[in-house]
């Protein structure tokens, strides 16, 4: 198999980084898996695993070996009258999966359109939009365990999901391959238009009875409204969660900024746009050199060229130490650091 040897990662981040990996290896079955396990090239600890790069900010080259995921394929596994469960490779792009499934008039996924990346990372981070997360129609995955080469299955509650957290970012955090992902898809899913702009940007349109195409339309029109594109501008989408916080404290945040807009959460906690927080402060097109956070989404930090990630995680570090300073409340970073 073709190993790739100090290989360029610019066009494998989104941020458009210039870092380089050591070793790079294409994975685009299970079969190559389990031939680098045959042969004991598993058995290091400098192993890393790509998806789509939109998640990940390269402080430095990569000296070890970066396994890309580019595991291919879609199929519904299973159908009923109702629903359908649909099998997607883990290396197909998550947006091409949504468009896949709206093709068949499957729903529960379009309040997902245009989230960067691919299938495979999504139950890692439990991707999340506009009041929809992926475990809302995560049914299973099968991945490959690197320590052992075998096959593990994992169901919902397997997967631990969290707000933008799974098992595999905790104890399971790179021992697995994600090689295949199933998502329960319905025939006639409940429209979600409450959250966001989605309600008013539909009424612009004259929508008043939306299908899961126009919601589809209506979020991508959103986000490129909203969130600059990759290819123009290097980011890596929204570089904080939303903070879940205790309801305690939120009164008295509402008296000092009356336009603060919050989200409930589980009992007792409310969520906070980071967004928010950030534009409040201060930092909206803040720029240093050739790094800052962009002009219209202030949850968004850019590479404007030259940039690299050391600058990028000091300047994070910067924006969430003035938070906590200024509103008591911490700031954690979605995008990994690696």
């Amino acid at each position: 198999m073709l190993i790739q040897k100090n290989c360029s990662l610019t066009k494998f981040n989104t941020f458009g980084f210039e870092v380089t990996a050591n070793e790079l290896i294409a994975i685009s079955s299970i079969e190559q898996l389990q031939e680098l396990f045959a042969e004991n090239a598993l058995i290091r600890d400098d192993i890393g695993i790509l998806g789509g790069g939109s998640n990940i900010t390269f402080t430095q080259n990569f000296g070890g070996l970066l396994l890309k995921n580019e595991i291919m394929g879609k199929r519904i596994v299973h159908e009923t009258e109702h629903e359908a469960i649909m099998a997607f490779g883990g290396g197909e792009s998550w947006h091409g999966a949504v468009l896949h499934a709206l093709s068949l008039n499957l729903g529960g996924i379009e309040n997902l359109s245009l989230i960067p990346g691919t299938v495979g990372a999504s139950p890692i981070q439990n991707i999340g939009a506009y009041g929809v997360e992926l475990k809302d129609v995560f049914h299973s995955l099968s991945a490959f365990h690197m320590p052992t080469g075998e096959i593990h299955d994992f169901y919902a509650e397997d997967c631990k999901f969290g707000y933008r957290d799974s098992i595999f970012k905790r104890e399971k955090k790179g021992q697995y391959f994600i090689t295949n992902v199933q998502l329960r898809l319905s025939k006639n899913a409940e429209i979600k238009t409450q959250y966001g702009d989605i309600q008013a940007t539909l009424e612009g349109w004259g929508i008043s009875t939306p299908t899961i195409h126009d919601i589809s339309k209506a979020v991508i029109f959103i986000r490129e409204s909203k969130l600059p594109n990759p290819a123009e501008i290097g980011n890596c989408g929204s570089f904080f969660k939303n903070p879940v916080v205790s309801d305690a404290i939120i009164p008295e945040l509402k008296l000092k900024y009356p336009d603060l807009r919050t989200f409930p959460a589980d009992a007792g906690m409310t969520k906070v746009p980071a967004g928010w927080l950030i534009e409040k402060a201060g930092w909206k097109g803040y720029r240093r050199g050739d790094v800052g956070v962009h002009a219209k989404q202030a949850l968004v930090l850019v590479n404007y060229g030259k940039g690299n990630g050391t600058e990028i995680i000091h300047l994070a570090h910067e924006i969430q130490a003035d938070i906590l300073s200024k509103f008591g409340i911490a700031l954690e970073m979605e995008v990994n650091a690696w």
